[in-house]
């Protein structure tokens, strides 16, 4: 199966459909931090070229709810990323999981199918995950684990902070390429 993994500079998603035997690429602007298939560059450029599924991570910045105190200041930068996150979503692609935090995008597309945490995949974390799925099944619990910690939220500023926020954990990786792959 060919897998594009939209908006991923990590390349944890990528690697574990690649661990399952798919022809899995990551697409983002960024450079990819681990050696693999990688497309740098912008992803709606690569929304026609025959994809099987994607799993797409669109930018939250000007999305999220947890910014909602700004959202009168950034009417425009948040109607773009509103059109790509319906672009991705609209793409022609038969499966497509696109996933953000808690954002407008339950008001302007459709409450999520479902919400997930990393604490539900064997990561001590919490970290509400919302996905929209289209021809996918949703995702079961591999590893309920206790000791459940808000690390993400709790991450003092930093340059390197909306990094670390924005990478996939392994086991919600490994789930999707299980369950999906």
């Amino acid at each position: 199966m060919r897998v594009l993994v939209a908006c991923e500079f990590s390349g944890i998603v990528r690697d574990a459909f690649k661990a399952k035997g798919h022809d899995a690429w990551s697409c983002d602007l960024l450079p990819t931090e681990r050696p693999g298939n990688h497309i740098p560059g912008d992803a709606l450029r690569e929304l026609s070229r025959g994809w099987d599924l994607m799993v797409g991570h669109p930018p939250c910045t000007h999305l999220a709810v947890s910014g909602a105190r700004w959202f009168k200041e950034k009417y425009q930068v948040q109607k773009d990323a509103i059109h790509f996150f319906l672009a991705l979503w609209n793409a022609p692609i038969e499966k497509i999981c696109l996933e953000n935090p808690v954002s407008i995008m339950s008001t302007i597309l459709r409450k999520p199918d479902q919400i997930i945490q990393p604490w539900q995949f064997g990561q001590g974390e919490t970290k509400t995950t919302c996905l929209w799925l289209k021809g996918l099944p949703k995702l079961q619990p591999t590893n309920i684990v206790d000791g459940r910690e808000a690390r993400i939220h709790k991450m003092p500023p930093s340059e390197n902070r909306w990094r670390e926020r924005s990478r996939t954990f392994q086991g919600i990786a490994d789930c999707m390429a299980a369950t999906w792959g």
